[in-house]
């Protein structure tokens, strides 16, 4: 096998990228989650921007807010070498009583620049270790330029047996989910995510 040049390397794999557009299909055939970013943030040619997001139980009886940023809750803090992408990955810690809950409803606000943005859609998938624990996928038809906006996304969560739950309980940070945002088909951001639900 010919070893060749760095430069060349490079430049292969841009073309390799460029050849392969990240797709809604791709990312739904994804067997665990991704070691790397799918897209850069110069991708975000809409200028949508996350200023607000609330997590809560929809649970009949346990009804209540789990997480909120706007009320001053914080993740957790990421390790060091992710801090360079600080914006595009978070760490929640939500401790056990978080696996009894089936219904979990999201609140996010964002504000988007000058073009109009049509078909945002969302695919977000969760995985324990290398295996899909679940995948969601939402859209919102229509978004007005030089906008503030709030999508509600209610996600029904799988039951979990008792030792699933004590797997997912004794292993911190090792539930990664990905999120993927598309504008009418085209990769425009991607986040990811660490989950520990240990005591």
């Amino acid at each position: 096998m010919v070893d060749l040049p760095s430069e060349w390397r490079e430049e292969a794999a841009e073309t390799h990228a460029e050849m392969y557009e990240v797709t809604p299909e791709y990312v739904n055939l994804l067997t665990a989650p991704t070691e790397s970013y799918l897209c850069d943030l110069e991708h975000n040619i809409y200028n949508l921007q996350f200023v607000d997001f609330r997590i809560r139980s929809l649970d009949e009886g346990n009804e209540g807010v789990l997480f909120d940023l706007g009320a001053g809750d914080r993740p957790s803090p990421i390790p060091p070498e992710l801090s360079e992408n600080t914006g595009r990955f978070i760490r929640y810690h939500f401790g056990p009583q978080f696996l009894d809950i089936q219904t979990i409803g999201t609140t996010l606000e964002f504000t988007n620049g000058d073009y109009e943005v049509q078909n945002f859609r969302m695919i977000e998938r969760h995985y324990f270790r290398d295996q899909l624990i679940t995948s969601y996928d939402f859209t919102m038809p229509f978004v007005i330029p030089n906008t503030r906006n709030t999508w509600e996304m209610i996600y029904t969560r799988p039951e979990l047996s008792d030792e699933w739950k004590e797997a997912l309980i004794s292993s911190p940070w090792e539930v990664r989910s990905d999120s993927f945002y598309f504008v009418d088909g085209r990769l425009v951001m991607h986040n990811r995510a660490e989950y520990n639900y240990g005591y």
